[in-house]
């Protein structure tokens, strides 16, 4: 057994099963990545399942350049670089993954296999959840600046609850209703998630990160001195406002893969719109609720009238 070895089998990290899966991954021949495509949201359910993946199938992940570049600037990744020039040489199998777990990816055969897709599902990786949180443990950096600009923004109170809220807008303004036959959280939503949270934690200071921040300033009721609208909406650079949501206590999503992982990194309680599609919506060809959202967390039913066809 080498140092390298003996350094690793006696690491907290690695229990006698997980250090054989490690000699084995490490022993492997080929290589396993993915197609980073999307936005923040996307590429962390990618990079969690690639990883949840190769370590099923006893393979070593690397991701791309623009993947790493992209997650590291708030995370501490860890799987390794595929370098461009090398990519390009590799007589990749391509294999296209749906948004959640099936049985047939537990034994997926090829020593070169580039994922595609935008896999979206804790079905993937959750029961290696302590793993996929290490991932994307945050630089000592940002949880720094976040948790004194929540700190500022709260003060002089304190032992404050804070709930993130994320309201998704932009292009799904559109999109959902006209495309996919499907809402997206509106004021009534927003004020039954905050109701909930401002009953059970008497201290409770909403934080909303928002792409439509002056439609939630419109929307949400402030008066009561308990909100705070972040950020500028500035899609470009979500790195912040996704950090500041994760490092709340519980969280109000809406829909998108962006509030889903502030739900999931920031742990406590969530609640998210429920049943936002027609049933006729080709969006559930694609979707699945109960493999999106984890059963803990807490469905408010969409309000979906808008939607329907009004006859005289």
């Amino acid at each position: 057994m080498t140092i390298v070895d003996s350094t690793i089998k006696s690491s907290k990290c690695f229990q006698n099963e997980d250090y054989e899966s490690f000699k084995a991954i490490r022993s492997s021949k080929g290589m396993w990545t993915i197609s980073p495509i999307g936005r923040l949201g996307n590429q962390m359910g990618q990079y969690a399942t690639l990883f949840a993946l190769a370590r099923l199938n006893r393979k070593q992940a690397y991701i791309a350049p623009g993947m790493a570049k992209f997650l590291s600037q708030n995370f501490k990744i860890t799987l390794p670089t595929l370098q461009q020039e090398v990519k390009e040489k590799i007589p990749w199998k391509n294999y296209h993954l749906s948004d959640w777990m099936e049985e047939r990816y537990k034994n997926i055969s090829g020593d070169y296999i580039k994922f595609s897709g935008y896999p979206s599902s804790w079905t993937f990786y959750h029961h290696l959840r302590e793993e996929i949180l290490h991932e994307f443990s945050f630089h000592e950096f940002v949880t720094k600046e976040v948790t004194l600009y929540l700190q500022n923004t709260t003060a002089p109170r304190q032992n404050v609850t804070y709930i993130g809220v994320h309201v998704r807008r932009g292009d799904y303004v559109k999109v959902m209703p006209k495309v996919w036959k499907g809402v997206i959280g509106d004021k009534n939503y927003l004020e039954q998630a905050m109701s909930y949270f401002r009953n059970k934690y008497k201290d409770a200071f909403f934080i909303v990160v928002s792409n439509g921040i002056n439609w939630c300033r419109e929307n949400i009721d402030a008066s009561k001195g308990d909100v705070y609208f972040s950020g500028d909406g500035n899609e470009s650079k979500p790195h912040r406002d996704f950090a500041i949501l994760a490092h709340c206590n519980h969280t109000i999503m809406t829909i998108g893969t962006f509030g889903f992982w502030a739900a999931y990194l920031a742990g406590g309680e969530a609640i998210y719109l429920a049943n936002f599609t027609l049933p006729s919506s080709p969006f559930l060809n694609v979707f699945k609720y109960e493999a999106t959202f984890r059963p803990e967390w807490i469905g408010i039913a969409a309000d979906l009238s808008p939607l329907l066809v009004k006859t005289p």
